[in-house]
């Protein structure tokens, strides 16, 4: 994840919903005589009050203290001026289009396309098609010569030629001729918007009429319909593929199959899974994982197999995907997500469809109803005589006189718009495919859709001023991306390069990083005590841990497995009563299973040296350096905070 990405997370969690903010509005700090007033401070600390960890930061007098902290960062930002930064200029610019979007919807078209998409979600069809390909923009001639391919494919299809076969043959679809145009299983959301609904209304079996996509026409016969798979939760064995350099390739798949067996000869896979499976994130849980559905992880494979599985513990058999061998465990199954689950997620999957194309209609019809506009029909026509017949081929230009046409042909409220910004639009526009005639008729076509686009620019323009919650969240994103740059200018890039420095507060602190006691033991398991004795035996006649599974494995059957290296105290690969002595210990029991261990070195608890502690040295330097940077900075700017005032807040969130 891109690191700035993660420091402004919870900026874009914010709803838009907004929350209770005080009716006054009184001055509770300054910084070199700048206010900072009570309703920013209270509303930050509600948005924040569930999202901080360290219970001091929902302590008002220590979240003061935080606040003006932050203040006093952005305040030194403006002073070194890196707000001129042309990055930072650019992507403020970026984030408040992508905010902005949110505000460009209709809730009930929107409310109305969630509950469709819903709907389809709940199941997954598989198709296949014949396209005939043409332009959106091509010409009536080309539009009717594609239409009547399509329209005679499609009344074969229907006299019972093989659907399969005419793809094949006809369909311009490049996948056709090795697929037969089988699209496979999909749900909603997966094709473009016309698609997606012709193969949602035709029933199985059958073929659906003719449509047109932006990529052409086609006909779409519906295979199969079944319920979507929604998700299951697994636990899971991994043993990593073998690195190329290494010497034996086989290990991996030897390793899972051995560990197969043992669950067949009735070993529990929470246990095996916590000594042997090499994905640490799962390996101390047994194994388990959060529930995903299909398309949510990175391997199909695993996917596949997981969903395969139909009764709670069943166990895959080993299969490798590009990460690793697996088994797999299944503990639960669970249906599609309720729609009140979904709904956020539908909305941004609408929002990038073409779909959003309903609302975009139904919000120019509202800003049109909102906004006063007024055409001057004089200028109007005196620009309107500019457009020529040129247009349909892509040749027109704007007139070289075009600065002469700054009249206003157009005002919105108080905004005036002239015919220059129009005439300008309209040569963008030779390319849209837009083909009415005569001339006068396209230039009234032009013009509709040139008021559309800047009604919804005004209202853009004038969302600070309508949208307190929007205003808010933007102040919030300019200050905060501001303090990144300031920080990685500041203090992230100084606590890497700054060696000394780095080392000096390590030697500080370095008791602080402790190894706990550390053990370098071979360690061997196994169910049957007749089994471990014969391992007990080997180990003391020197014997590798290797060679000792390959006499003790017979056949098919795992009677032991083994476990080499160098584990800290409290491992989960330890077992807990092992005692921490050189030297072959004596057959003990936990749980279902004997162990014997070999170690050959015990290293007691240490300091660790930097470079095993890194990242955290790292970590704590920074947050010494930030420290230090705002007491400097309290000395740098003067901080006047209104105690009275900040009293009354204080009575008003914690009363």
């Amino acid at each position: 994840m891109n690191i700035k990405h993660l420091f402004f997370g919870m900026l874009a969690a914010v709803t838009f919903t907004g929350f209770a903010q005080n009716k006054t509005k009184e001055v509770l700090f300054t910084i070199n005589e700048k206010p900072y007033y009570t309703d920013e401070f209270s509303r930050v600390y509600k948005k924040n009050l569930d999202l901080v960890k360290d219970e001091s930061q929902k302590d008002l007098n220590q979240y003061l203290e935080l606040f003006i902290g932050y203040k006093l960062k952005v305040n030194k930002a403006y002073k070194l001026g890196l707000q001129n930064n042309p990055q930072y200029q650019s992507e403020l610019k970026s984030y408040r289009a992508q905010l902005a979007k949110n505000y460009f919807n209709d809730t009930k078209i929107t409310q109305e396309l969630i509950e469709e998409g819903y709907n389809r979600l709940q199941k997954e069809i598989k198709a296949s098609h014949i396209l005939i390909m043409v332009d959106e923009n091509a010409t009536p001639a080309d539009t009717l010569k594609a239409y009547k391919k399509i329209e005679d494919l499609s009344k074969r299809a229907a006299a019972g030629e093989d659907f399969g076969a005419l793809a094949a043959q006809y369909s311009e679809d490049p996948s056709a001729k090795e697929n037969k145009g089988n699209l496979g299983y999909f749900t909603a959301f997966r094709m473009v918007y016309p698609f997606e609904s012709a193969a949602f209304n035709t029933p199985k079996g059958k073929i659906s009429k003719i449509i047109r996509t932006r990529f052409g026409y086609h006909i779409i016969k519906v295979d199969d319909i079944r319920t979507n798979r929604g998700e299951v939760t697994v636990a899971h064995i991994m043993i990593l593929n073998p690195k190329p350099e290494d010497a034996d390739q086989d290990k991996a798949k030897n390793t899972i199959n051995d560990i197969y067996k043992k669950i067949q000869q009735g070993e529990k896979f929470e246990d095996l899974a916590r000594q042997f499976s090499e994905d640490k994130s799962s390996s101390s849980k047994g194994g388990l994982l959060n529930r995903f559905g299909s398309g949510q992880l990175s391997s199909e494979e695993f996917e596949n197999a997981a969903f395969a599985l139909q009764q709670p513990n069943e166990v895959s058999k080993p299969f490798q995907s590009q990460f690793g061998w697996h088994i797999i465990k299944l503990i639960e199954k669970h249906p599609v997500k309720t729609l009140d689950e979904m709904k956020g997620e539908l909305e941004a999957k609408i929002g990038k469809d073409d779909r959003s194309k309903k609302i975009t209609a139904s919000l120019n019809e509202k800003l049109r109803k909102k906004y006063s506009y007024k055409k001057d029909a004089k200028q109007f026509a005196l620009v309107a005589k500019q457009i020529t017949d040129a247009f349909y081929d892509s040749k027109w230009s704007v007139p070289a006189n075009v600065n002469d046409f700054t009249a206003p042909i157009l005002t919105i409220n108080t905004k005036k718009i002239d015919g220059k910004t129009f005439l300008e639009y309209v040569d963008k526009q030779q390319k849209s495919g837009i083909a009415v005639k005569p001339v006068s008729k396209l230039v009234d076509v032009l013009y509709e859709k040139f008021l559309d686009q800047q009604l919804n620019a005004y209202y853009d323009d004038n969302l600070e001023n309508e949208f307190p919650d929007f205003a808010n969240v933007m102040e919030e994103y300019r200050d905060g991306l501001l303090l990144f740059d300031l920080m990685e200018k500041e203090i992230w890039e100084r606590s890497k390069n700054d060696t000394i420095g780095l080392q000096k507060f390590y030697d500080d602190h370095k008791m602080e990083h402790m190894w706990k006691n550390r053990v370098e033991v071979t360690i061997i398991s196994s169910t049957k005590m007749d089994e471990i004795k014969k391992a007990l035996a080997l180990l003391k006649k020197k014997t590798e841990p290797q060679e000792i599974k390959a006499k003790l494995n017979v056949g098919n059957t795992v009677n032991i497995m083994t476990n080499s290296g160098v584990f800290e105290e409290g491992n989960d690969a330890l077992p807990k009563s092992m005692k921490y002595q050189v030297g072959i210990s004596d057959i003990f029991k936990e749980g279902e299973y004997y162990f014997v261990t070999k170690v050959d070195k015990v290293i007691p608890a240490s300091v660790k040296t930097l470079d095993e502690c890194r990242g955290k040295v790292v970590n704590d330097y920074q947050q010494y350096l930030e420290q230090r940077w705002v007491d400097d900075l309290k000395q740098e700017f003067t901080v006047k905070v209104n105690k009275d005032i900040f009293e009354r807040v204080k009575k008003q969130l914690n009363p």
